[in-house]
């Protein structure tokens, strides 16, 4: 859980991220609309104001011909200072305004909008994106060399933190999603083999879920949120993957003739009892050890057995 430090402590480690100077706030905005049509007016007004002026000087019809030139321009000049401000947001985009190098607001209502036309507009994205990391080659918690790679899904929460918190939000998330993937993949073996841990392999849920939880407190000073993030790739290094996946399949092996074995104890006990029920044939200790032995060769061999006609009595 986050402290009002910034650290977040994680399986044992502390996460000491600083806490954010600026948080995102809206800017005032007019109608776009409104203000192109009184723009539009001023700059043909003035275009028109200044064509008779000019004619009036020429023609020497009267005096203030000067003065009408002199507001056609100021008319005009207005007119393009206007259009300055005018803004178009996309849905999906958010604007930064910053006014003189001091942060102002943020304008995310889409379609055209008017700002103070002095003020610089900086573009940021708020859909949300996908980054894939690159397959990285780590060691696990047991020290085995493995490869793993993962997408994490984000989205730009805050764009005043986005903008002023790091130097360039998309290489900040990359880079502590990358380190978030090496800490996890260090932390848990590849596979429990059996014991009461959790693993890469057979507890994926619960380790995307820790490793949502690590970058999310990693980029959150960038104003990021982590929708989710997965392990696509999973794997053991080139140099060790032979001997374990021989592994694998001994223990795949050793659990079957387990099986196996359990099966066929069952099913020569059940022999036993049908036959001591039914009275089909007495037998004696010795001759029960015999039968046991020939019943589990039959069911536990790998190979199919050949049989053997007993024509004599059955102590021969």
């Amino acid at each position: 859980m986050a402290d009002t430090s910034g650290g977040v402590a994680l399986e044992g480690t502390v996460v000491d991220m600083p806490a954010p100077h600026t948080s995102e706030r809206p800017v005032r905005a007019a109608n776009g609309f409104a203000v192109l049509g009184i723009a539009t007016v001023l700059v043909l007004g003035g275009i028109a104001l200044f064509a008779w002026g000019i004619f009036t000087l020429a023609a020497e019809a009267g005096q203030g011909g000067g003065w009408v030139v002199a507001v056609a321009c100021l008319a005009f000049i207005a007119g393009v200072v206007l259009c300055g401000g005018l803004t178009a947001v996309a849905p999906g985009e958010a604007r930064v305004v910053q006014l003189l190098g001091r942060y102002v607001g943020t304008l995310r209502t889409p379609g055209l909008q008017w700002v103070n036309p002095f003020t610089v507009r900086r573009r940021v994205s708020t859909r949300i994106r996908n980054h894939e990391t690159e397959v990285t080659k780590v060691n696990d918690a047991d020290g085995n060399p493995i490869q793993i790679a993962t997408v994490v899904v984000w989205q730009v929460r805050d764009t005043a933190q986005a903008m002023f918190e790091v130097d360039d939000f998309v290489e900040f998330v990359a880079i502590q999603a990358e380190t978030a993937v090496r800490h996890i993949a260090g932390s848990y073996p590849y596979d429990a083999h059996g014991e009461q841990r959790l693993s890469l392999r057979d507890n994926a849920d619960e380790i995307n879920e820790q490793l949502s939880a690590e970058i999310g407190v990693r980029v959150a000073a960038a104003g990021v949120k982590v929708i989710e993030s997965r392990i696509v790739h999973l794997a053991y290094a080139p140099e060790i993957a032979h001997a374990m996946l021989r592994r694998q399949q001994a223990g795949a092996v050793v659990a079957a003739r387990q099986r196996i074995v359990e099966g066929a104890v069952g099913m020569v006990e059940m022999a036993l009892t049908k036959l001591a029920e039914h009275d089909v044939v007495e037998l004696d200790e010795e001759r029960k050890a015999a039968m046991v032995s020939n019943l589990m060769v039959v069911l536990v061999g790998d190979r199919d057995t050949q049989p053997v006609v007993n024509t004599g009595t059955l102590y021969q």
